[in-house]
């Protein structure tokens, strides 16, 4: 593993998918790991991976489940659930040999970021959440009913439930 800096990649197996990963820093230093938004992936923390690692930290973003050179399972959105991009994280973290990491968190990332605290808070030292609050979901509401009610049915979330939303 470089420690200059340098960004490096690899792939690594967890959770029943391969995952992409993009590295920087030293080895045995505490990990930072950096999950990305939507439609994003790890470039996305390009610039703040060498800073990390100037600073003595290991920055790890992967391109979480689905997204760019990762695996992409097949079986629909049942592949998909926090629970699964969670389990995804949980045996990265698992793989990088720690108990604990700092993560940061963007878009579409922190709310995996928020529920990785909220179901393994054992396995995260701090979380910061970019662009996106804490926001406990309502089970008497479906997640796209509320945005439909709040945004409308052009709101991006709403759209991708529709095979050929975006073709119209």
């Amino acid at each position: 593993m470089a420690s200059d800096g340098v960004i490096t990649h690899r792939n690594v197996d967890v959770n029943g998918v391969r995952l992409h990963v993009a590295e920087a820093g030293p080895a045995g230093a505490p990990v930072v790991l950096l999950l990305h938004g939507f439609p994003e992936l790890w470039y996305t923390w390009r610039h703040q991976m060498p800073a990390l690692a100037a600073a003595g930290y290991r920055a790890v973003a992967p391109d979480m489940r689905g997204y760019g050179d990762s695996d992409a399972p097949s079986g629909g959105p049942d592949q998909y659930t926090a629970l699964h991009v969670v389990g995804d994280l949980v045996a990265l973290v698992d793989s990088l040999g720690q108990k604990q990491v700092f993560v940061v968190a963007h878009d579409w990332g922190a709310l995996i970021g928020w529920s990785l605290c909220l179901f393994r808070p054992d396995r995260v030292k701090a979380l910061v959440a970019l662009s996106v609050a804490f926001n406990p979901r309502n089970p008497a509401v479906k997640p796209v009913d509320a945005f439909r009610a709040l945004y409308g049915d052009d709101y991006y979330v709403c759209r991708f439930q529709f095979i050929g939303a975006w073709s119209s």
